[in-house]
């Protein structure tokens, strides 16, 4: 009995092997900053030079990576939360509401989602500059968005069924 409970306290406790894991993501978000900060000082100082097309491209470019680091966001703050630690913030003043209905498959949910919105904005990107890319990179673009949405509506769909099962 005391091996079993000995046992059982080393595998919940093993969960803290992934803060690690967050705490690199923080730093890969660090960094990620850093090159939106020059992407954005790239595009401020070449506004006169661009051309519509590419301050469009670059402003997409942003936007890209506003998404992706609200990616990372995500899986930092509700996966930590979800599989590390309860994270105490009930009185904190900059909460995310979605923190307080969060489990594993809303954040699956809410992940594809978000490589949804990172695949569309690669798709525009191509759409926009469609001179400099080739049809067959295009093709296989709007293959794996097809296949980003036709898997995050099945995983909505299946977190669905499954919330419905457990509420009754």
């Amino acid at each position: 009995m005391k091996f079993e409970m000995g046992l059982e306290y080393v595998i919940f406790a093993s969960r803290w092997l992934q803060a690690p894991l967050y705490f690199g993501l923080i730093v890969v978000q660090i960094i990620y900053s850093y090159k939106f900060i020059k992407e954005l000082i790239h595009i401020v100082a070449s506004t006169n030079t661009f051309t519509e097309q590419q301050l469009i491209l670059g402003i997409l470019s942003l936007v890209d990576f506003t998404m992706v680091a609200n990616l990372i966001a995500m899986v930092i703050i509700g996966g930590y939360a979800t599989f590390v630690s309860k994270l105490n913030l009930d009185n904190h003043d900059d909460k995310p509401d979605w923190l307080d209905h969060i489990d594993p498959g809303t954040i699956k949910v809410k992940l594809a989602s978000s490589l949804i919105g990172i695949s569309s904005i690669h798709l525009l990107r191509s759409f926009i500059d469609i001179s400099e890319v080739n049809f067959e990179t295009i093709k296989w673009q709007i293959i794996i968005h097809m296949t980003f949405i036709a898997s995050t509506v099945f995983l909505a769909l299946s977190e669905y069924i499954m919330s419905k099962k457990h509420a009754h």
